[in-house]
């Protein structure tokens, strides 16, 4: 089984994945989802807080894509998918925590809902850190960063000392250990780690908020679908945001849910 460190990886990647395969799949329609009687998720098995084929929760993605399915009367099945030959062999209708711009076109047939979040890069400090920002840091302290990223590259533009790691999870464990004094990670990263250390929590600092490149809605991404199958995830979504479903789901799983923009 793959390491848990690697969720955020995995996750990236398979969306990717769905976008390379998906002009291969025939389009579904909403006729065909409510005969089946299934709308099918494409998930990774083994990606918390995102998704999970076992264990005692199984992920908010889990958890958002069966009101999803019971708000267009049908069920909803998993495909557990990790790799391309597998996404090749799913039959996926939906993949969530897709990041949608206005700027930048879905591709290989997939279509993005209505957003439902708004996420990014902050930056996260351990709760006894005087900092309030990210001036309020010494040139001498190092900040975690994804290897490669654009937060990577716009803090050492702008003259930050940068520590690189793979995943985002070893770098909130580094800050925790006092290895580095902030991360430059995602929200979900902070939240989910205070859900499960609750005795030293992160505190969030925002010092990314004006910068478009850093943060992004988030939305359903639908594999093909027609205009009606389409229009009933977006009435879908909706109601699941005014009455509070999706900020509870997200809740559950340490992370606040944020108006898309």
């Amino acid at each position: 089984m793959p390491s848990p460190r690697s969720r955020l990886i995995r996750y990236a990647a398979s969306l990717a994945l769905v976008i390379l395969w998906s002009a291969l799949a025939d389009a579904r329609s909403l006729e065909t989802v409510i005969e089946r009687g299934a709308l099918t998720l494409c998930a990774s098995p083994n990606a918390l807080p995102f998704a999970s084929k076992s264990g005692p929760v199984p992920g908010f993605q889990v958890e958002l894509g069966e009101k999803i399915a019971q708000q267009l009367g049908v069920k909803l099945t998993r495909e557990w998918v990790v790799s391309a030959i597998q996404y090749r062999r799913a039959d996926c209708d939906l993949v969530l925590d897709v990041i949608a711009r206005k700027d930048t076109p879905p591709a290989g047939g997939v279509q993005v809902s209505r957003p439902y979040h708004r996420s990014g890069v902050v930056l996260a400090v351990r709760g006894d850190s005087p900092a309030s920002s990210l001036a309020n840091l010494g040139s001498d302290q190092r900040v975690g960063v994804p290897v490669g990223s654009l937060v990577s590259m716009t803090l050492a533009k702008g003259g930050a000392t940068t520590s690189p790691f793979v995943y985002e999870d070893d770098i909130v464990a580094a800050l925790a250990n006092r290895e580095i004094e902030a991360a430059a990670v995602t929200p979900m990263t902070v939240g989910w780690f205070n859900l499960q250390h609750a005795d030293k929590p992160l505190r969030i600092i925002p010092a990314f908020d004006t910068d478009q490149d850093l943060n992004w809605n988030i939305a359903a991404g639908l594999l093909r679908p027609d205009d009606k199958l389409r229009a009933r995830v977006d009435a879908a979504i909706e109601a699941l945001l005014a009455d509070g479903t999706i900020a509870r789901i997200y809740a559950r799983y340490g992370i606040e849910l944020r108006p898309p923009q």
